[in-house]
């Protein structure tokens, strides 16, 4: 099927975008990298009579590190993300989580803000845009707002952008000495969207964790934190912690949908397993660094 007819505006800045936006209101939608978008407009699930084409903002592109912090444009592309040293460097946990995206086709064209502001609940990069606490930076005719990722959000693939605005990047905070990361899923083939997966981070001081992050995407309408189990990680002797334990206390209060992938109980056990593996490999690299 082909996709209904629309116009098609590729503005070369920030401003000119916006103001399309806001032109055409609820009939205006924004394109960045379209490996989501564009098969819902050919399927016919979704219809826009004005698509807005980011990709010649330059400044959306940018990947900015200051103050403790990295930067990374709405429209940095995942293969980008992928072979870049500074992102490595800065956000181990968001590089070794770019190669479980789709297939290398999809990342040559997917951006980064593409997948978080369309908000898949089995995707990989708002779970680890929720575990790393990262704010998200809007941009709307009124000015610029930052969101925290705990609140941008909601529901399946809806978010805290209103009308008219424009995820223009996201701020992560880099993490100090002797962190470690892993990203854990099961998925039916390389390449499908997760059952369900787990963003993990821990820092280490001395043989205790003193920081822990762990986020599951796939088991709810959005990605979430087990705040449960990193309060059993923090304090904890990195000698002591029982990875199964503590992906049973992650997974025992989830309530997962079912469908027919896996069953709501299948998807629970396989968040516990997703959880303990990623712990492990985190408190290695940990430990290892």
């Amino acid at each position: 099927m082909k996709p209904a007819p629309f116009e098609y505006y590729a503005p070369t800045t920030l401003e000119d975008a916006l103001g399309i936006l806001v032109a055409h209101g609820d009939d205006a939608k924004v394109l960045a990298g379209g490996q989501s978008l564009v098969p819902m407009l050919n399927l016919r699930l979704a219809r826009f009579d004005a698509l807005v084409d980011l990709r010649r903002v330059a400044p959306l592109k940018d990947v900015t590190r200051s103050d403790g912090h990295l930067e990374i444009g709405s429209m940095v592309r995942q293969c980008t993300v992928e072979t870049s040293d500074v992102v490595a460097g800065a956000l181990p946990l968001l590089a070794a989580a770019t190669p479980l995206i789709g297939h290398f086709q999809i990342r040559n064209r997917g951006t980064v803000g593409g997948s978080i502001a369309h908000a898949d609940p089995a995707a990989e990069y708002p779970a680890v845009a929720l575990a790393l606490d990262a704010e998200m930076e809007i941009a709307g005719s009124a000015g610029r707002r930052r969101v925290r990722a705990a609140d941008f959000f909601r529901d399946t693939w809806e978010t805290a952008l209103a009308p008219g605005e424009i995820l223009a990047g996201v701020r992560f905070a880099v993490w100090g000495r002797r962190s470690g990361f892993a990203v854990e899923e099961v998925a039916r083939r390389y390449g499908d969207f997760a059952i369900a997966g787990c963003a993990c981070g821990v820092q280490v001081d001395g043989t205790a964790v003193v920081r822990a992050a762990v986020a599951l995407f796939g088991v709810a309408s959005t990605p979430i934190r087990c705040p449960a189990a990193e309060h059993a990680l923090v304090g904890a002797d990195v000698q002591g912690i029982d990875c199964i334990e503590v992906g049973g206390i992650a997974a025992e209060t989830l309530e997962p949908p079912g469908d027919l992938h896996a069953s709501s109980g299948l998807r629970r056990r396989i968040a516990a397993t997703v959880v303990r593996r990623a712990l492990r490999r985190a408190l290695d690299d940990a430990t290892d660094a």
